[in-house]
């Protein structure tokens, strides 16, 4: 549902634009609230979930979800439809933090990577079936209904979730363990800043975008000064000083930006580059999504028989080969030359996704896995919004014009071939980090053992 809503709202925005009679900057907050609310609450819900019951938690989540859905479609007004996407932020936030963490407490450990993979595939499907179910449910019964749609889907996933999902535990919390409000609310404050930073001004940054981003490090700052104090922190930032969580973090952060890529580049080189009508563009622009659905299960399955880290970095080796052939591919190749190097693309990407995500999630303690879950969540979409506007920049300076909507077809070839060459060299940082992480590991596996002489043995001696 959190994935469906992602992509199902971004198809009805010239109808909303004509409905309430706005303009595009501001219908587009239908959209960036939603995002905002995903990316600014995803650590603290996780957390919450680690204190009050991740079950618990979940069932509130989707029961918040479905009521903000039906509020959205009833909305009168602009204003109160972006309020109650907000709201509907907030359930998608605890139903993406706590689905990943749900994973330890429910499949053992040795098919973890096959739920993961089943996870992606999940996410996967919500996307593809944005933009068409979106469409058909506008022309036949109404905008309003992308947003009701969700009312009997969340209704069945509350009664699936309460059926099947273990009940939570009633154990004591280690060291009188609470909630972080505080640092919660710096740390939301802080993300809402660097989202708006990257958003505001649809790729023409200006003075608000560089005071929010001036606004976003401070308040970073602020924010570990105040989880070094807090008695029960949100974040332990000891927790980074594992290698394979920050490698982890990081890795997910830059391939999520290069995944935008994807989103920002490809319609205008499909319709710009190539001349594809409409309908055309919406069908090679679903073949990303629909080989990510169909790999997310056996990308697991192969995690599983073969271990995370080397298939972190298999995955990563094959979005740089698509990436590359993305960047180098002549033009004279012509759909083709774009939607095959994007499978690969996409395949590389659900088989890294099944791969991180087992290696991050399976050492992590039962009493952090919400947490854990949440900023695993929160890297992906810091990539993502990060990418919207990082390579859509890029994108944009390198066709050398001022308007990609009416750039010709050579000046868009040549931001799509630079975009990608950028996107490349992400996923080559990726992979560097991804062989570190490796080598520590083989090191530490390989280092001899200390003896420890028994202390009677000591003693005789």
């Amino acid at each position: 549902m959190s994935s469906l809503d992602t992509s199902i709202a971004n198809v009805g925005l010239p109808t909303l634009a004509r409905t309430f009679d706005a303009s595009f900057q501001e219908v587009q907050w239908v959209v960036l609230a939603y995002l905002l609310a995903v990316t600014t609450l995803l650590v603290g819900v996780g957390r919450l979930g680690d204190l009050v019951g991740r079950r618990r938690l979940l069932l509130i989540g989707i029961c918040l979800f479905t009521a903000a859905s039906l509020a959205c479609g009833v909305a009168p007004t602009l204003r109160l439809l972006v309020a109650a996407r907000a709201a509907q932020g907030l359930g998608a936030a605890v139903m993406t933090a706590l689905a990943v963490a749900l994973v330890g407490e429910t499949v053992p450990k040795a098919k973890t990577g096959s739920a993961m993979g089943l996870l992606g595939t999940m996410s996967a499907v919500g996307t593809t079936l944005g933009p068409g179910l979106g469409g058909l449910l506008i022309a036949g019964l109404g905008w309003r209904t992308i947003f009701l749609v969700n009312v009997p889907l969340g209704v069945l996933n509350f009664l699936l979730a309460h059926r099947h999902l273990p009940v939570d535990r009633r154990e004591a919390k280690p060291g009188g363990a609470g909630f972080d409000m505080a640092g919660t609310l710096l740390l939301a404050l802080t993300l809402a800043a660097y989202g708006l930073a990257m958003t505001t001004g649809r790729g023409r940054p200006g003075p608000l975008n560089a005071a929010l981003l001036l606004i976003s490090v401070f308040g970073a700052g602020l924010f570990v000064a105040a989880e070094r104090r807090a008695p029960s922190p949100l974040i332990r930032l000891e927790m980074f000083r594992d290698p394979v969580l920050s490698a982890g973090l990081g890795m997910s952060a830059l391939v999520s930006t290069v995944m935008m890529a994807t989103l920002v580049v490809g319609p205008f080189y499909l319709s710009r580059g190539l001349g594809l009508e409409t309908a055309l563009v919406g069908v090679a622009l679903s073949a990303g999504p629909l080989v990510a659905a169909l790999a997310g299960v056996p990308a697991g399955r192969v995690v599983d028989r073969f271990g995370a880290r080397r298939m972190t970095a298999a995955g990563l080796v094959g979005m740089a080969g698509g990436a590359s052939a993305l960047s180098l591919m002549p033009e004279g190749f012509g759909v083709a030359g774009y939607v095959a190097p994007v499978a690969f693309v996409t395949a590389g990407y659900a088989l890294f996704q099944a791969a991180n995500n087992t290696a991050v999630m399976t050492g992590v303690g039962a009493e952090r896995r919400g947490v854990v879950s949440g900023m695993l969540g929160l890297s992906r979409n810091l990539g993502l919004v990060t990418g919207a506007s990082v390579m859509g920049a890029v994108f944009a300076l390198s066709s050398a014009t001022d308007d990609v909507t009416a750039a010709l077809p050579e000046a868009v070839a040549a931001g799509k071939r630079v975009t990608f060459a950028v996107a490349a060299a992400l996923i080559a940082v990726a992979l560097a980090v991804a062989f570190g992480t490796i080598r520590r590991a083989s090191r530490r596996a390989a280092r001899p053992r200390q003896f420890r002489r028994p202390q009677a043995v000591g003693r005789a001696l």
